[in-house]
């Protein structure tokens, strides 16, 4: 499922059948989602956490290093996924107009 070829609705009606295959979809309100979310990234910082800059742009290319930063990248998308299709929110629409804000807050030199 390379990036150039899956949509934003497949991945979320992936993430969407996986939970509801296990019966997790009680369990998925926004709080909850929300609270996993922040507990994803935590995972993902860990990584490089301890690590200088030029480290961190090294890690990706550490064949251990880069399967545990996508384990957890991806861990990060699926609740984000999860998250927009609980609240309904379509995620292409809400990145389509938080970059036209950031283009008016920070316009280009």
């Amino acid at each position: 499922m390379p990036d150039d070829r899956t949509t934003v609705q497949d991945l979320k009606d992936g993430i969407r059948r996986f939970a509801a295959a296990r019966g997790w979809d009680p369990y998925h309100t926004p709080k909850n989602l929300v609270l996993a979310l922040a507990s994803e990234v935590g995972e993902l910082c860990e990584i490089v956490r301890w690590q200088t800059p030029e480290e961190s742009v090294r890690a990706a290319g550490d064949p251990v290093s880069r399967e545990a930063i996508a384990d957890e990248l991806a861990d990060v998308a699926n609740i984000v996924f999860l998250l927009s299709s609980h609240t309904g929110i379509d995620l292409a629409d809400a990145i389509e107009a938080k970059m036209r804000k950031n283009e008016r807050k920070y316009p280009a030199p």
